[in-house]
C-alpha cells in the first residue's frame, strides 16, 4: 500500500483491510469486487489485484504459508526484487537488497554513482552494493537502519553530512546532485467525455476492461455540449481532462443501472465517484 502512497494516508486504508482479509486464506478466498471496493481511494489498482493473486498462489503453492527464499516470492504475483527483499529481511531476518528511495541515495553518495539509479546499470550497481553490505545476521535491524539514515541523516536537499555515521567511507563530494535519475517523461495530455446516465434514483455505470479493470466507471459518449462537471486528474504519464455530461436513460450497451445507496461499496474509482457524488448533490439541490 505504501508503494505509491504515504504512511499517514494507508493507515486508515490499512487497517480496515486487515479487519476484512485478517489472513492469506481470508485474502485468497475473497471476491475481486470485494478487493478493489476496500482499495479504491488508494489508486494503481494493480497492487490491490496483485495482493490478490499472490494470496491465492500461497494456498495453492505453499499450503498457505509465506515462503521464505529469494526465488519463491519472486514467483508470486506482483512481487518485485524490493518487496521480496523486504519480506526476506524484516520478516525472515534474512540478509537481503532492500533499495527503496532512501537506501538509493545513500549508496549512489556512498560510492559516488554518475549512473541514472532507475536505469537498468544504475539499478544493477545498487543491488550489488546493498548485498555487499548485508550482515550475517541482524538483518532487518540493519535495513530498517539504512532507510533510517537516508531518510534523516542523508537527505535529497539538504543532506546532515557532518552527523553522518559513514561520513569517512563516503566518496561524493557534491552530495546534493545525487542520485542521478532519467528525464521525466512527458505529461500527455487527455481528454474523454463521459455521461452521467440516470433513470430516477439509478445511474448506470460500464465495467472498466482497461484502465481499472474490473471496477464501475462513468460510459464513455459521444455528445457535443458544455459539460455539466469536469474532473482533471493524473494517471502514470497521463494528464486527463474527464468531461462528464448529464444525460437521462440512454441506449448504451453493457450498462449496470446502480441505486445510489448502493454505490458506496461498489468499487469506483476516486475520479469518477467525485464526479458522481458532485452531479447527484448538484441534482438533489435541483441544480438540474
Amino acid at each position: 500500500m505504501c508503494q505509491q502512497t504515504t504512511v499517514v494516508a494507508v493507515v486508515p486504508y490499512f487497517e480496515r483491510w486487515m479487519a476484512a482479509f485478517p489472513t492469506v486464506a481470508a485474502l485468497a478466498a475473497a471476491d475481486e469486487q470485494a478487493v478493489l471496493g476496500l482499495w479504491q481511494g488508494l489508486g494503481y489498482y494493480s497492487r490491490a489485484r496483485n495482493l490478490h493473486r499472490a494470496a491465492q498462489a500461497v494456498m495453492e503453492r505453499h499450503d498457505g504459508e509465506i515462503p521464505g527464499t529469494l526465488e519463491e516470492l519472486r514467483a508470486l504475483p506482483g512481487i518485485g526484487d524490493y518487496t521480496a527483499g523486504a519480506v526476506l529481511a524484516f520478516a525472515f531476518d534474512r540478509p537481503a537488497a532492500v533499495v527503496d528511495a532512501n537506501v538509493a541515495r545513500v549508496l549512489a553518495r556512498l560510492h559516488d554513482l554518475r549512473e541514472p539509479v532507475d536505469g537498468a546499470r544504475g539499478k544493477a550497481f545498487l543491488n550489488e552494493a546493498a548485498w555487499a553490505l548485508q550482515p550475517a545476521a541482524g538483518a532487518g535491524e540493519f535495513n530498517s537502519a539504512l532507510m533510517e539514515l537516508g531518510a534523516l541523516v542523508c537527505k535529497p536537499a539538504t543532506p546532515r553530512c557532518p552527523e553522518c555515521p559513514i561520513r569517512g567511507a563516503c566518496r561524493t563530494r557534491e552530495p546534493e546532485s545525487l542520485p542521478v535519475k532519467r528525464p521525466r517523461a512527458a505529461v500527455t495530455m487527455l481528454t474523454e467525455r463521459r455521461g452521467f446516465v440516470t433513470d430516477g434514483g439509478r445511474v448506470f455505470l460500464a465495467q472498466s476492461a482497461e484502465r481499472w479493470r474490473g471496477m464501475w466507471i462513468l460510459p464513455l459518449v459521444e455528445v457535443a455540449g458544455a459539460p455539466d462537471h469536469v474532473e482533471v486528474y493524473p494517471i502514470t504519464r497521463y494528464r486527463v481532462r474527464m468531461e462528464v455530461l448529464r444525460l437521462g436513460p440512454q441506449a448504451l450497451p453493457g450498462l449496470r443501472a446502480f441505486a445510489f445507496d448502493e454505490l458506496a461499496a461498489a468499487p469506483i474509482p476516486s475520479p469518477h465517484r467525485r464526479a458522481i457524488e458532485a452531479l447527484a448533490a448538484a441534482g438533489a439541490a435541483g441544480h438540474v
